[in-house]
């Protein structure tokens, strides 16, 4: 193309120079009072500048490399991403990457666990998150959620909102369940994404890292609680999470979540069942057992996310954190702020699916 251009532009440089001549010969005649030679002169004029104007519009058309930019820059995006992609690969085969004392696995949780379980947070659940903007942008925090669902999507959930949506890109550092941490699997992948055993000693370390922890007290009584007593808080423990905010300093923020307590609406609890497996109980739900591994997939219900006001915890002694009726006062306090959020986001909800 850029060829047939030169060859345009050269001959209507040469056909200018004709109409040039012309031109003069027009004068020429002009001044002789020959009309004959004038009248062919104004014609070879007119062609001479519509060829150039031809010629002009040839040059100026953008579309040809417009889009040869777009290929490059789309070739370049895709060569980047392969580049990426065999980079993460060599890593993973050299053993060139980091994980810290727990097992955390940053890269991996970034760029491929993050990645699996993105869908399922934006298009499945389409989860709604609101206070982002009261979690820290950094130093440690304790963030104390509510337990629900039957399985504990509820904690990944809360961890892919607080990556995506926080404006640090923090990661959620999870206390999770003996049962965990025992299970083929579920257990290495459990340690790769950043979850840690549900211990004081493991939570002060976190947070004394600066590290964003999360935990949710219910635990078992709250994921495995029947669905006619859906948004309905358990009992906190004894207030250890309490203890561990106030030994660190580090803020409380509690966190309601909505939508989770229909995606397994549990009417029973087989006991001889769990008991047989080591369980701490097993559903039955309106499709699981029944429906065999298709019983297993959730409903898709409509999630929302909500971070409350950080409660502080550096204004108190360092001997605050022996102090019994202290930790049930700030346990309480957290407990009643989550199931006040709850009914409030439930009242504001359309439909359980919309």
């Amino acid at each position: 193309m850029p060829r047939q251009v030169g060859v345009g532009g050269k001959a209507g440089q040469d056909r200018a120079g004709e109409s040039a001549g012309s031109a003069r010969g027009s004068e020429d005649a002009g001044v002789g009072g020959d009309p004959e030679a004038a009248g062919p002169a104004g014609v070879g004029g007119d062609t001479g500048a519509a060829e150039a104007e031809a010629v002009a519009g040839t040059e100026a058309e953008p579309e040809p490399e417009a889009e040869s930019d777009g290929a490059v820059g789309q070739g370049a995006g895709v060569a980047g991403w392969v580049a990426g992609g065999l980079g993460f690969l060599r890593r993973r085969v050299t053993g060139e990457y980091e994980v810290d004392d727990f097992g955390y696995d940053e890269e991996l949780t970034d760029q491929v666990l993050m990645s699996l379980l993105r869908p399922m947070y934006e298009k499945y659940f389409r989860v709604e998150v609101k206070g982002i903007e009261n979690i820290p942008a950094e130093g440690g925090a304790l963030i104390v959620a509510n337990h629900s669902g039957t399985l504990p999507l509820d904690g990944l959930m809360m961890q892919v909102a607080v990556h995506d949506k926080h404006p640090a890109g923090r990661h959620l550092r999870l206390l999770a369940a003996d049962l965990v941490f025992v299970l083929p699997v579920v257990n290495e992948l459990a340690r790769k994404l950043g979850h840690t055993l549900a211990c004081a000693e493991d939570a002060e370390r976190l947070l004394a890292q600066g590290e964003l922890v999360g935990v949710m007290p219910e635990g078992f009584k709250g994921i495995g609680k029947p669905f006619s007593e859906r948004y309905k808080l358990q009992r906190f423990g004894r207030g250890g999470f309490v203890s561990t905010a106030l030994r660190q300093g580090a803020p409380i923020i509690p966190c309601s979540i909505v939508g989770a307590e229909e995606i397994y609406p549990m009417l029973g609890n087989s006991k001889t069942l769990a008991r047989l497996l080591g369980f701490p109980y097993f559903p039955l739900t309106p499709t699981f057992p029944w429906f065999g591994p298709l019983g297993a997939i959730p409903l898709p219900t409509k999630w929302t996310i909500q971070f409350g006001e950080p409660i502080p915890t550096d204004g108190y002694p360092p001997e605050a954190a022996e102090d019994p009726m202290l930790m049930f006062n700030l346990t309480d306090q957290v407990r009643e702020q989550i199931q006040h959020t709850l009914y409030k986001l439930l009242v504001q909800r359309r439909s359980v699916f919309f």
